[in-house]
């Protein structure tokens, strides 16, 4: 199979869909690798280390979508990049497509596009792909809080996260469990922080308590605790996770007009709308704003300002999948991976996600995949 790896076209996005290592890996297995040239360079990956392993440097992004069958990619799309897809071509990346553009979609479903959105990819009871993501992420929110806690900015509330001897801690709340809220859990609770972590699945609760600490403070999320536990945060981190939909606003603008001056916002959940009602995307290189005296940090691809990392993380997790379907051709791929159609949004035309078809008031099918010989 012909894959290609276009440089990103996303504002910011340092990251590059597959390290050296995992174009390696697809070469060995007899498949031609086309990368633009300058992919890798903000992950500090040359053009030369590309050569090396197998690939095929091209000089433009229309070579790439133009020569590969599959393309792999790590943002979701722009209206430019949809437009150099080819008909009926096999595209893996994070599409969020319940969020981007509706014309967008439409693109994929009038060209016949194979979409594979890696943040629906399912193996077991999790996410592999965006798990590696929100790993990252959950360490890099604590981080980021850390830093505007301090003095950095004009309202900035001068406050050591991990505190001192007859010093409190900053106050960690967290809005969610999952990947994302237990790595922020672990990583503030490693800083000496007091930490809270608010979740509706009283498992996850439980298994914070028993991987990280009992010291921990889990509560079960309903609008009364959610409320108090915003009031009390010196650092609140929005770590809610929808399959496929708009994250809801369990954050209400009142609730933050309730916290403290110089309070800070981390909304993890921003590449899918935000759980916060008073977030808006911002961007690494101008990360905040302010409003009603607290400050938000809503940055939709928090991973890429660690791009390197991110992009072994990210190869690591998805070069399986990608090679199942070029070893494999992809109807045998989607009929022997049940977590890996979960992730298919658009095919043959139609949408194939129940969630993003209702979004856009489309028409929903099932996918039905018919054995090749």
């Amino acid at each position: 199979m012909r894959i290609g790896i276009p440089k990103e076209k996303h504002y910011e996005e340092k990251r590059v869909a597959l390290a050296p290592a995992g174009v390696n890996t697809l070469v060995k297995s007899g498949h031609t690798v086309f990368i633009e040239t300058g992919a890798g360079l903000d992950s500090h990956f040359t053009d030369e280390e590309y050569r090396q392993v197998g690939a095929n440097i091209v000089y433009s992004a229309e070579e790439v979508y133009q020569r590969a069958d599959m393309i792999v990619k790590i943002a979701p799309l722009t209206d430019e990049e949809a437009d150099l897809l080819k008909d009926e071509q096999i595209i893996f990346s994070f599409l969020y497509l319940a969020v981007n553009k509706k014309s967008i979609i439409e693109k994929l479903l009038k060209k016949k596009i194979v979409a594979i959105a890696y943040e629906l990819i399912e193996k077991g009871d999790h996410l592999p792909v965006l798990q590696s993501m929100s790993e990252i992420a959950g360490q890099l929110a604590v981080q980021a809080g850390e830093r505007y806690l301090g003095s950095d900015h004009p309202i900035g509330r001068g406050i050591l996260l991990g505190g001192i001897p007859g010093v409190a801690p900053a106050a960690v709340v967290i809005l969610g469990a999952g990947v994302v809220g237990f790595n922020a859990a672990r990583t503030a609770y490693s800083r000496g922080a007091h930490v809270i972590v608010l979740d509706k699945d009283l498992r996850r609760l439980q298994r914070i308590n028993d991987l990280i600490s009992k010291s921990i403070t889990t509560v079960a999320a309903n609008e009364y605790t959610i409320a108090r536990g915003v009031k009390f945060a010196d650092l609140l981190i929005g770590a809610v996770q929808m399959k496929a939909e708009k994250a809801p606003h369990l954050i209400t603008e009142e609730m933050v007009k309730t916290m403290k001056k110089g309070s800070v916002i981390v909304d993890v959940s921003i590449d899918q709308g935000g759980c916060v009602e008073t977030s808006r995307p911002t961007s690494i290189s101008d990360p905040i704003y302010v409003m009603h005296d607290v400050i938000h940090y809503c940055v939709p691809n928090m991973p890429a300002f660690v791009s390197r990392s991110a992009s072994y993380g990210l190869t690591n997790a998805a070069i399986e999948y990608i090679l199942e379907i070029a070893d494999n051709g992809l109807s045998r791929a989607l009929l022997s991976d049940a977590g890996l159609s979960k992730g298919v949004c658009t095919f043959n035309g139609f949408c194939s996600n129940e969630n993003i078809a209702d979004v856009y008031g489309l028409e929903f099918r099932r996918l039905h995949i018919f054995p090749t010989n």
